[in-house]
């Protein structure tokens, strides 16, 4: 990594928690700002599968935050993150426990995914976008949720 890489690196992991913070506060607006308009986002479960959903474009990730509407809350945790910062195009991998706490009173769960984002980004009007990112869901969970004043 030579001495200007910080500053790259730093950019993208802002992404990162660009992603977790507006998926978390249902922000459509802010979420699209982290993505290039051609972006293309794909969901594979179990990791080593097809993708079983593809979302193409600003207009089609602009579904994904209002559809996390359907649970009380969602959490994204970030854990580590590799990037390769090699050319126009750097990629990355950042690991995220993603719990979704179910929006029913009676016997509350937390869904929680066990994921690895696999990122390539590129620079539009001036700022580092995702072009491209996998959602590597590894395994899951399903929990009881404990509610405060329960």
């Amino acid at each position: 990594m030579s001495a200007d890489d910080p500053g790259r690196r730093q950019a993208l992991w802002s992404l990162a928690l660009g992603y977790a913070r507006t998926v978390d506060r249902g922000d459509t607006a802010g979420f699209l700002e982290l993505f290039a308009p051609d972006a293309e986002l794909s969901m594979h479960n179990p990791p080593d599968t097809e993708a079983t959903t593809v979302y193409r474009g600003r207009g089609d990730l602009a579904r994904i935050p209002p559809r996390m509407a359907r649970f009380r809350a969602t959490f994204h945790l970030l854990g580590q993150a590799d990037y390769h910062l090699d050319g126009d195009e750097p990629t990355g991998e950042v690991y995220c426990v993603a719990h979704h706490r179910s929006a029913g009173d009676d016997d509350p769960t937390d869904y929680v995914m066990f994921i690895r984002y696999r990122d390539r980004y590129r620079r539009h009007d001036g700022a580092w976008r995702i072009a491209e990112r996998r959602v590597l869901v590894d395994w899951t969970e399903t929990r009881p949720a404990n509610p405060p004043g329960r």
